[in-house]
């Protein structure tokens, strides 16, 4: 998730500037600039073509989509002042799992009461024992008074997971009259998208338009996943997974990247860990450079935290035979900000892990969790057979 309004100008964009880019990319490869000439099929290269590689490169799949798009968004930034509030005449309870669009919700038009409903989805232990009876509870009291409730989630495994908590929770207790999801698995725009913190409020309000109640499938379907979540056992997650879950399109990609946590049947290593240590097989790195390599270039889908990929990459370095060192370092301004500009580098260890040689839970690493299953010295230790998409 993200919450930088820095990052709307990615997603607001302006047709009079893709127009212009277009007319830019043509005229460069017309003039036998061999990377913008590389680009296209037709020749001469033609401004159809240019037009729907701007589109493409803003994840759109053609021209008149992007413009489209663009005059939608216009319309309703230009609706958001001095209307009536989208969701009245109705009590309404927007529940999202931070924070990162409660003002954004308000810009938006949408003025219903808000809830975070966060949960150790990613950072374990999940549970569903009395504690979480206690939390579904407060939730249930929260709201009851509601005549509609309206959960915000996007593709991410955070997310995805949250989700699952919340239908689980309605398909055992009663229902607001409606109850409607809002579940976002991309949006077009000149960056990454990876979260709706990064939009700006004209596309909540698109999103809003979008809505769909929830079905009898998705509330059975969060019920099962939440149990087989909170299991430490992770075949049932897996085997919910492998369904492709129609109900919900996005969680199956979620379940899987969560499930890829657990230690690789190949080297012993989660996938943040995997993806980390190979980011660093290239070149000494610091853990800030990690997280943003992470989140918005090689992830395939991104969603943590800075927090919890530190608690990933860390332990990595704290074992008997450490697969990377440490050296202070500093940010681009000159500042000292330990751990976060710490120099890393991959030691003979890790690149002995890399190319599973060397069995990273063989160096016993701190216990951690995924989801329900704890690993660590002692416990069964599931690993994840990647080919088979099933844990072993």
């Amino acid at each position: 998730m993200s919450d930088n309004p820095g990052t709307w100008s990615h997603f607001r964009l302006n047709f009079e500037q893709q127009q212009k880019r277009a007319k830019d990319l043509l005229k460069a490869a017309r003039a036998g600039d061999m990377p913008a000439l590389a680009k296209f099929q037709s020749h001469p290269p033609q401004l159809a073509e240019a037009q729907y590689l701007i589109a493409r490169d803003l994840r759109f799949g053609s021209w008149a989509e992007l413009k489209t798009h663009i005059a939608a968004m216009q319309r309703e930034r230009e609706l958001m002042d001095g209307t009536e509030a989208l969701d009245a005449g109705m009590r309404t309870l927007h529940i999202r799992c931070g924070s990162d669009i409660r003002e954004s919700l308000r810009v938006a038009g949408l003025q219903g009461d808000f809830h975070e409903h966060s949960y150790p989805c990613l950072a374990g232990p999940v549970r569903d024992g009395a504690d979480a009876l206690m939390q579904r509870a407060r939730l249930l009291l929260e709201s009851a008074s509601y005549e509609r409730v309206v959960i915000w989630s996007e593709f991410d495994c955070y997310d995805q997971l949250v989700l699952l908590r919340l239908l689980g929770h309605y398909a055992t207790h009663p229902c607001p009259p409606r109850l409607e999801l809002v579940n976002a698995g991309a949006w077009p725009g000149g960056m990454r998208f990876i979260g709706l913190g990064q939009l700006p409020p004209e596309a909540l309000r698109m999103l809003w338009s979008r809505r769909e109640p929830a079905t009898t499938a998705q509330l059975s379907l969060g019920l099962a996943g939440w149990k087989a979540l909170a299991s430490d056992d992770p075949r049932g997650l897996a085997q919910i997974m492998r369904t492709g879950t129609p109900a919900l399109p996005l969680l199956a990609p979620a379940l899987h990247r969560h499930l890829q946590e657990l230690p690789s049947a190949l080297n012993g290593l989660g996938f943040t860990q995997q993806m980390a240590l190979a980011l660093l097989a290239e070149g000494p790195c610091s853990l800030q450079r990690i997280f943003g390599q992470l989140n918005y270039f090689i992830d395939p889908l991104p969603g943590q935290g800075d927090l919890q990929m530190r608690d990933h990459v860390q332990p990595m370095g704290n074992v008997a035979e450490p697969l990377f060192t440490r050296q202070d370092g500093v940010d681009s301004a000159g500042r000292a900000r330990p751990p976060w500009t710490d120099l890393l580098t991959i030691t003979d260890a890790g690149r002995a892990v890399l190319r599973g040689e060397l069995d990273f839970l063989s160096l016993h690493p701190p216990p951690r969790w995924v989801g329900g299953v704890e690993i660590g010295t002692g416990h069964r230790n599931w690993r994840w057979d990647e080919r088979s998409k099933r844990p072993l």
